[in-house]
């Protein structure tokens, strides 16, 4: 009996050993694209997930050219807190870690670059009203640059000053080459990863994922403070793909996509007012424009930007409700439009706003303002329809008539009526006024011979 329970005893353990080896992997996140709000929180949300987990290793597989210094703050915060040691790989090759990207491959508390792949120019870009984003250079203006730039203005000195504090701390922090994370800010000096680990940028090279866990193998990182020897050697490789959450948020936090919500959510709005009870356009205009505002709370964005798209909105309102035969329409689109190409900063890669839509939007506008523009003249020459006035010059038949007044028929409905000169019943008259309820008619010439039925 006793045999049995340590028999029992053994597998137990070993099954518990085995488990607890198969549990025993590696996260890989694919860090495409540029540093958005979508990014930041497809990443710190997964390192939350690797921390419930237990996930040994963390790696953001990474090819980017920049982005926003908000979103690229918070991602270095989530590493810097992340109790799973955070590998940055710069791969595949061709890839890069430019701008933004070079910030958080130093805060990480593994850096390594694939063959043919570099890293660098991390000058912050400033722009006004919305914070500071770090723009990423096109690849041909990513060369190593000789001689430090002189800040223009006391702002942009304040903003480099800063980020080359913020990038020598992280430096310091992982006893990387914190010299040169200085000239990549100041002089937005770039670096081949042979060269960044010839320079101690990086800590390694690797060709590929498998090769990183290799050689990553026996390092020791400070994870929360504490030293911790990296057993990566063998881990599981478990891929993580952006869920519908991250896709989502990156289609409404694109200023593209944020532009035209706002000009659904206005024109939605526009044609419910003037037809009351659609309920459609209400409600598709109104759940566009929160959309649209969401994107512009969550961007960075000029405040002169905004105000010229606010105020081009308010114009192209007023002249749906108070048609000014074009002008109030077509001043709109132009303040709109030129809202929207300050709105955001163009030097940003992904939050730029393509001229495409600008044209897109700008032609609707105006479109839509010529229409209601030829609508109002029309209808300042069309013969009135309803209401009091089209009573006049309508035409009717006498019900009966004595003296001077009697009933007649118009529009189905019975008159009370006077003329100055006598009628017979069933006489064809006009009608040329109204006093009160009464009409005032006259003959109708060349249709007095007319009768009813």
């Amino acid at each position: 009996m006793r045999l049995l329970l340590l028999v029992a005893m053994a597998l137990v353990g070993a099954w518990g050993m085995l488990a607890s080896s198969a549990e025993r992997t590696a996260m890989v996140l694919k860090f495409e694209g540029a540093v958005t709000p979508a990014m930041m929180d497809y990443v710190t949300r997964n390192l939350d997930r690797a921390a419930e987990r237990g996930v040994e290793l963390v790696i953001l597989e990474m090819d980017t050219p920049g982005g926003l210094d908000s979103s690229m703050r918070q991602i270095i915060r989530a590493i810097l807190d992340s109790p799973v040691p955070v590998a940055t790989y710069v791969a595949p090759s061709g890839a890069r870690a430019a701008s933004a990207g070079t910030y958080i491959l130093y805060a990480s508390h593994v850096a390594a670059m694939a063959p043919s792949t570099h890293l660098g120019a991390a000058t912050p870009v400033a722009i006004g009203g919305g914070g500071m984003p770090f723009g990423g250079q096109d690849e041909d203006q990513e060369e190593e640059r000789s001689g430090s730039q002189a800040p223009r203005t006391a702002q942009e000195a304040k903003a480099i000053n800063d980020a080359v504090s913020y990038i020598r701390g992280l430096a310091e922090m992982r006893g990387r080459n914190a010299d040169w994370a200085e000239r990549a800010v100041r002089e937005a000096a770039t670096l081949t990863s042979g060269r960044a680990q010839a320079e101690n940028v990086i800590d390694f090279t690797a060709t590929s994922i498998e090769d990183l866990l290799d050689k990553a193998h026996g390092m020791v990182v400070h994870v929360g403070g504490v030293e911790t020897e990296l057993e990566t050697r063998g881990l599981a490789i478990e891929f993580v793909e952006q869920d519908w959450r991250t896709q989502l948020l990156a289609i409404i936090t694109n200023p593209n996509v944020a532009l035209i919500f706002m000009l659904i959510g206005v024109y939605g709005l526009i044609f419910e007012f003037m037809n009351p009870g659609t309920l459609v356009p209400g409600t598709i205009g109104g759940i566009s424009l929160i959309l649209g505002l969401y994107s512009l709370a969550v961007l960075p964005v000029s405040y002169a930007g905004v105000g010229l798209l606010l105020l081009g909105l308010a114009l192209m309102v007023a002249e749906a409700f108070a048609p000014s035969f074009g002008i109030l329409g077509i001043g709109g689109a132009i303040a709109f439009v030129l809202g929207a190409a300050i709105l955001f900063d163009t030097d940003v890669p992904g939050i730029e706003v393509s001229w495409a839509v600008i044209g897109g939007i700008a032609v609707a506008s105006v479109l839509l303002a010529l229409l209601i523009a030829r609508l109002a003249f029309r209808s300042t020459r069309s013969k009135v329809v309803s209401g009091r006035e089209e009573m006049v010059g309508a035409t009717g038949q006498v019900v009966d008539w004595n003296g001077g007044k009697g009933h007649v028929f118009v529009h189905g409905e019975r008159w009370n009526a006077m003329a100055d000169g006598p009628f017979t019943p069933g006489q064809i008259v006009r009608v040329v006024g109204l006093k009160g309820l009464t009409l005032k008619v006259d003959s109708n010439e060349g249709d007095d011979a007319q009768q009813a039925g």
